[in-house]
């Protein structure tokens, strides 16, 4: 499977992709990390790439446009490249069960805390 992994994410994301077998690239090696969403958006519908972002921009557009690339959409806070590396590799299986399953936004979201109440 082809990821490309957009700017809020660390290249090491794709490395780690890489490592594991899949085609990733960081925008940053395309010479995309400082365009537009759209050139961005065009650029892995041409090449056949799932985007693998923090951007709800990419999550919004893919809900109401009938063509365009999937989205894998994390909405973890910001956090130290080690942390996100482990819940996203923990995560994986899941998205890659829900593309091959042609899904064409996965979100993943940090669980829950229980809220304790006094």
């Amino acid at each position: 499977m082809r990821f490309l992994i957009d700017a809020q994410l660390p290249p090491a994301m794709a490395r780690w992709l890489a490592s594991i077998g899949h085609d990733a690239n960081h925008v940053q090696d395309c010479g995309l990390a400082h365009e537009r969403d759209s050139v961005i958006w065009a650029y892995a519908l041409q090449t056949g790439a799932v985007i693998v972002t923090k951007d709800e921009d990419f999550a919004r557009r893919r809900i109401v446009v009938a063509n365009g690339p999937s989205i894998v959409w994390l909405r973890w806070p910001n956090t130290r490249k080690p942390q996100l590396l482990m819940w996203f590799s923990a995560a994986f299986p899941r998205v890659i069960e829900a593309l091959e399953r042609q899904e064409c936004l996965v979100e993943l979201a940090p669980p829950r805390r229980p809220v304790v109440r006094p």
